[in-house]
């Protein structure tokens, strides 16, 4: 289906860098990045085209689980800097033209904020039902145990025992992250007051962390058995998406939609486009889009994020044709992303980060993600094609919370089983979080120019050869190919932004390929997804033009009678008859 008069919108024409605020640019030599050096780099992030810039957030927290545990919404975690940090912040963003976002994260709340604190001193507290709370399952020889069987994401039971009430309390994420109870019009009201807050300091938007676990299942019953090889289950089928979800969206949603703003919703745990459709219909007044998950999780295994998986092109290609024409047709939109705080280097984990493959292989996957219809995402390091940390990295070097649990876990049950940790290290040092939060890459000087002092996680060594100053105004590099891609959206908006999307040649193991059309144009993208040259046909329906190449990884195509001969991780673009 071709678009005659799509639904045109100032964010389906936007891109987005995000920035992880510990680890972007540290203004005061205290290892730490900080928001006055966020702004110190918004000249560069202006270079590169971008039209938002989202922070993790950068809320007071205890940082168990680094910002994501908020303790206060109206203030600033202080070695980041001040609310008059921020106003700059926004200030020099929307002075350079560019929106600013900040991360919304109200499925729960630090241990430390004052209604969860309020909240522990008694049943009979006006807090209290700010959370959620379940009595214990009495056993048949009398002890105690979880309310339900559910599972944390970061192991063990989701519920944490207060032994002062005799009650539960649920943390889908880690103890100090109690979940909020959002079947509390007191709760609602509360987070409705923390949007207007920061949209009236001047903020965009909000990308609102997995926003579609606010709605619980009533009851909270147990969980099927789906890991029988541990104890506490994934308890998604009853958290997220639950029933009413998309009446708690809307309600944010008219807010948004008084002063403009822009939201994006992570939204894990879902394998419904229909789902969620309903958060993101271009009339629904709910969200603008979503992450979805199903790209990043192709590698991995049945046991878990630190399991194997061999992906599949073919499940690569039957993912995106299924996102990409689903939202196109009914009137959706997709978060074009590869990359993020919480998802490993590209170029490692699915493409080659060996010297001479690099480049070329960010640049692949840059053409591939970008030209295709949605918002694109863009995070720190991806401009410049970071690489993940070497597999020498030990163990103790790590500190995400997530792979220490997982490590840690995995030692406690098969602590003799040397295979099975020789195969989970590999794992970590494919996905492994750490791998988008070691230091961003400004130049080769020490600590990779994040900072005078020793840097709160250790740089990557490849600072030396990847890094900003080496790639900003150069041509061929990694940056300006990428900034080249975003001005190439913009320059053809009609057929990028809002053009009909097909799959070409499902079946070819190698090449991903796909047509881009609007009106009488149509643009070819191909992408060779491999580190070996290889001949690829054309089909014979389609007729490329030569002399409008739009965009190259190599500087141009080369075709003879039909046959593309394509070379390592090859990709472009070009008009087709």
């Amino acid at each position: 289906m071709t678009p005659t008069d799509p639904k045109r919108a100032w964010w389906k024409e936007s891109s987005v860098y995000q920035i992880y605020p510990a680890s972007f640019k540290d203004s005061n030599g205290d290892g730490l990045g900080d928001i006055p050096g966020i702004t110190s780099k918004l000249d560069y992030i202006k270079a590169l085209g971008v039209d938002i810039v989202w922070t993790c957030p950068i809320y007071k927290s205890p940082q168990v689980d680094m910002g994501y545990d908020i303790s206060d919404y109206r203030d600033i975690h202080a070695p980041y800097g001040t609310l008059k940090d921020v106003d700059k912040l926004i200030e020099g963003c929307h002075s350079r033209g560019m929106k600013f976002l900040m991360d919304l994260v109200v499925n729960h709340t630090s241990d430390q904020h004052k209604w969860f604190m309020e909240a522990k001193k008694g049943k009979d507290n006006p807090y209290r039902d700010f959370y959620i709370w379940k009595k214990p399952k009495i056993n048949d020889d009398g002890s105690k145990s979880p309310p339900n069987n559910w599972g944390s994401v970061w192991g063990g039971s989701a519920w944490e025992y207060d032994e002062a009430s005799d009650e539960y309390y649920l943390h889908i994420f880690a103890p100090e992250q109690p979940d909020l109870n959002w079947e509390n019009p007191k709760v609602r009201d509360e987070v409705h007051d923390i949007v207007r807050f920061w949209l009236d300091k001047g903020v965009d938007g909000f990308r609102m962390d997995v926003i579609n676990f606010i709605s619980k299942v009533p009851g909270l019953p147990d969980a099927p058995i789906t890991r029988p090889d541990v104890e506490f289950q994934p308890g998604d089928k009853y958290f997220a998406c639950g029933p009413r979800l998309h009446e708690y969206l809307q309600a944010i949603g008219k807010i948004l939609k008084e002063y403009n703003a822009f939201s994006v919703g992570e939204m894990p745990c879902v394998d419904d486009p229909k789902e969620i459709l309903k958060a993101v219909g271009f009339g629904r007044g709910e969200l603008n889009m979503i992450f979805h998950f199903e790209i990043v999780d192709m590698d991995i295994g049945d046991r878990g994020k630190f399991s194997p998986r061999e992906w599949q092109m073919s499940t690569l290609k039957s993912i995106v044709n299924e996102w990409q024409t689903f939202m196109i047709d009914n009137d959706g939109w997709n978060a074009l992303y590869l990359e993020n705080h919480d998802q490993s280097r590209t170029v490692s984990r699915w493409g080659s980060d060996l010297p001479e493959f690099r480049v070329v292989s960010a640049k692949m996957f840059a053409t591939f993600m970008a030209l295709q219809s949605g918002t694109v995402f863009v995070y720190q390091g991806q401009e410049l094609g970071m690489v993940n940390v070497p597999l020498s990295r030990d163990i103790s070097e790590y500190r995400d919370l997530e792979t220490l649990q997982a490590w840690d876990d995995m030692m406690k049950r098969y602590p003799d089983d040397k295979e099975l940790h020789r195969i989970t290290k590999q794992e970590i040092q494919k996905k492994s979080r750490d791998n988008a939060r070691t230091p961003m890459q400004w130049s080769k000087e020490k600590y990779a120019g994040f900072s005078a002092a020793k840097p709160w996680q250790k740089e990557n060594e490849s600072y030396v050869d990847i890094n900003a100053e080496s790639q900003v105004g150069i041509h061929g590099s990694v940056f300006e190919y990428w900034a080249s891609i975003l001005r190439l959206r913009k320059s053809h908006k009609d057929i990028f932004i809002y053009g009909a999307f097909e799959m070409v040649d499902m079946q070819n193991d190698n090449v991903l390929a796909y047509t881009r059309t609007f009106g009488e144009e149509k643009v070819l993208v191909v992408a060779n997804f491999r580190k070996e040259s290889l001949t690829w046909t054309l089909p014979k329906e389609i007729s490329l033009q030569k002399e409008k190449v739009l965009t190259s990884s190599y500087g141009g195509i080369n075709i003879m009678d039909g046959e593309l001969s394509l070379k390592p991780f090859e990709a472009f673009a070009c008009f087709v008859d």
